[in-house]
């Protein structure tokens, strides 16, 4: 009887006896999951060479020149983060200087300004697709796990009520057979939620550089400062 038991208990039996809404539930965790790690991998894949990109900011003022220091960081920021906002503010400023359009009307600093904030928000945007994704798997995962457990369990009661016999080895299998849906919704939800917090943080840090670089690239480029090195001194 222990051996017919056990072998009626597992992933196995669980899936041979369910029907189409607990495999549909399956099917369904198993793709969260797989998207889930696939911007998991991807993102993370992509921190990593921004961090590696940022080392090469102090570099940039020690360049002789603005052409080399934005060649210099161009050839590092393989992830192109930190050298567009170097190069459209250049562009900026020669459009102010050289073009007959409105934004030659415009005050150079103002147009310096917007021309950084739209290049840090492309950048945010970039940064943080996929993180809704990740955010939603983490908090929807347990719940649609917790769906498959409830419908297992009510059908494994009423096959136990139907059969008009109530032993707990019969009541015992089918509701922990159930069970591991409520546990493959955690498995899914976990990564998913450890990945979003990971990768909001690096990305917080990731903006908060791209912040202060623009405000040095502002400074240098209107007064000829930097006030990345008043701020060093201070």
């Amino acid at each position: 009887m222990n051996d017919t038991l056990t072998q009626n208990l597992g992933v196995a039996h669980y899936w041979a006896q369910g029907d189409v809404v607990t495999h549909s539930v399956a099917y369904l965790l198993l793709l969260m999951s797989i998207a889930s790690w696939y911007y998991i991998l991807s993102k993370a894949w992509t921190a990593w060479r921004i961090r590696i990109s940022a080392n090469t900011l102090e570099h940039f003022w020690d360049a002789p020149s603005m052409d080399d220091a934005i060649a210099l960081l161009g050839h590092a920021d393989s992830e192109q983060i930190y050298a567009p906002l170097a190069t459209h503010a250049v562009e900026a400023i020669n459009v102010k200087a050289h073009s007959s359009t409105l934004n030659a009307t415009v005050d150079p600093s103002e147009l310096l300004t917007r021309t950084l904030r739209q290049q840090i928000n492309r950048v945010s945007s970039r940064l943080e697709s996929g993180l809704t994704l990740l955010a939603s798997v983490g908090s929807t995962a347990p719940f649609i796990g917790l769906f498959g457990t409830v419908w297992g369990i009510y059908h494994a009661l009423a096959a136990v009520s139907s059969a008009g016999t109530i032993q707990i080895d019969k009541i015992a299998g089918p509701v922990g057979e159930a069970l591991i849906m409520t546990a493959i919704g955690l498995v899914v939800a976990i990564p998913a939620v450890l990945g979003y917090n990971a990768l909001t943080r690096v990305n917080r840090v990731t903006l908060a550089e791209l912040d202060a670089f623009a405000h040095d690239l502002h400074a240098h480029l209107t007064t000829g400062s930097r006030v990345g090195v008043a701020r060093k001194k201070t």
